[in-house]
């Protein structure tokens, strides 16, 4: 009898291995042109949204840059403004200069008459005309017994109204401009007496309850107080921590824990340091509430972990053979760091502080826990004057139902974010001037 064959199985032949091979290479191009496929999407969606919300933004805020002004025929009577004819600076600063622009705006149209249509007459001028006509008095006092056309400044409805925002075709009952309003303002607009220019009250005021008053003067100036006590403690001190941690302090526990905690903290919510701010420096060292000193302590606690890591990550980036070089040369240890290492080190540090100052920048949350929410009219001139911040103005002003406050708060979203862009462009072309590669 035949024994059958014993033995391993016979090899497949070449040719099955090349398919299997081929079809297994097909398989991983085809996973590979799926996840860079996902990546794509994933890239283009995020520019998708980035473009729309940028877009909404600025379509939103660029308005804003323009205001509605009218011109009126202002006679600066001097029976009004000065009859003792003294020129006292303290009675021009006193006087009835809304009488003026009532005079003036009756002058355009004699033909309105009874309290009503007056008042609405009035309504298409802002409460800032009169303030405006007293700076021109209190600036020339010559123009006193003159008559002068004043582009005054128009009120929030009139603005609005022009810039397309209010359907004419509305019941009267259901818009701000009444029929009689835009009746005069189509005689105004065919005369060439109102037109739009740029809106500088949005950078020389502060705020207002008045939305064509608004400005962002206040905010900007408590901004920059606040993030000049923030840089004049944060850097330094980041600095030098980061020096000592790793430079000089001994590896043991005790800086184990010191490290920890130092990365703990850098991702530590920011209103729980204006709780801290809050119980600390308010509470307990009695800091005036809503000062930019307070806001700076405040805002310098929560940069400080970032700067210190972005210190030491630098530090550590500076190559050994410096640190020996300057030792061999019988340089002491102090004199390697200050000297050589330190300089080499310095322009990652400042682009880490940098970036940490943009953070503090777009800071609101700690910010609220120490009262400069406030509602502030006066432009801080100091370290201890009631202020607020760009980000706060914003916040308040997004709860603002009216449309130009609308318009404003978009507006100063732009700014913020370009000063935002500005500091970050400014920490790259540092990295990029001194940055030296090894």
């Amino acid at each position: 009898m035949n024994k059958p064959a014993t033995g391993s199985a016979t090899p497949p032949p070449s040719r099955n291995i090349k398919a299997i091979v081929h079809q297994n290479l097909a398989r991983r191009r085809a996973a590979e042109r799926r996840f860079r496929g996902y990546g794509l999407v994933a890239i283009t969606l995020g520019l998708a949204f980035v473009v729309l919300m940028f877009g909404n933004i600025i379509s939103k805020g660029l308005p804003a840059f323009w205001q509605t002004y009218i011109q009126v025929p202002i006679t600066f009577d001097s029976t009004v403004l000065d009859p003792q004819g003294a020129r006292d600076p303290q009675a021009l600063a006193n006087a009835d200069y809304a009488t003026l622009v009532r005079a003036g705006m009756r002058q355009l149209f004699p033909h309105v008459e009874g309290r009503l249509p007056l008042r609405a007459l009035g309504g298409l001028i802002s409460s800032d005309a009169a303030y405006e006509l007293q700076r021109r008095i209190q600036d020339q006092p010559e123009l006193l017994g003159s008559t002068q056309e004043v582009w005054l400044l128009a009120s929030a409805a009139v603005d609005t109204f022009f810039k397309g925002n209010i359907d004419r075709t509305l019941p009267e009952a259901e818009r701000p401009i009444k029929d009689n309003q835009i009746e005069w303002l189509d005689k105004l607009k065919t005369s060439g007496k109102i037109e739009k220019q740029f809106n500088a009250v949005l950078f020389q005021s502060g705020d207002s309850r008045e939305p064509e008053q608004a400005g962002i003067r206040g905010a900007l100036m408590g901004s920059f107080f606040t993030l000049l006590v923030t840089f004049l403690l944060s850097f330094p001190i980041g600095v030098a921590t980061a020096v000592y941690l790793e430079e000089f302090a001994p590896k043991n526990r005790w800086t184990d824990i010191i490290e920890v905690n130092i990365n703990n903290l850098a991702a530590v919510p920011s209103i729980v340091f204006g709780l801290l701010g809050l119980a600390v420096f308010i509470n307990f060292f009695g800091l005036p509430r809503s000062a930019p000193l307070v806001g700076g302590l405040v805002l310098s606690l929560m940069t400080l972990p970032v700067i210190i890591i972005a210190g030491r990550a630098a530090l550590t980036s500076v190559p050994p053979s410096i640190r020996e070089a300057a030792l061999g040369m019988g340089a002491s240890k102090l004199q390697m760091v200050g000297h050589h290492v330190l300089p080499l080190a310095m322009p990652g540090m400042l682009t880490g502080s940098i970036i940490g100052m943009a953070r503090a920048l777009g800071e609101s949350a700690p910010l609220l826990m120490i009262g400069m929410v406030a509602f502030i009219v006066d432009v801080p001139k100091n370290f201890l004057d009631p202020a607020t911040v760009l980000p706060v103005q914003i916040y308040l002003w997004s709860d603002l139902p009216e449309r130009a406050f609308v318009e404003r708060t978009s507006a100063a979203i732009m700014v913020l974010l370009a000063f935002m862009i500005l500091m970050n462009g400014l920490a790259i072309l540092l990295r990029k001037r001194f940055e030296r590669r090894w």
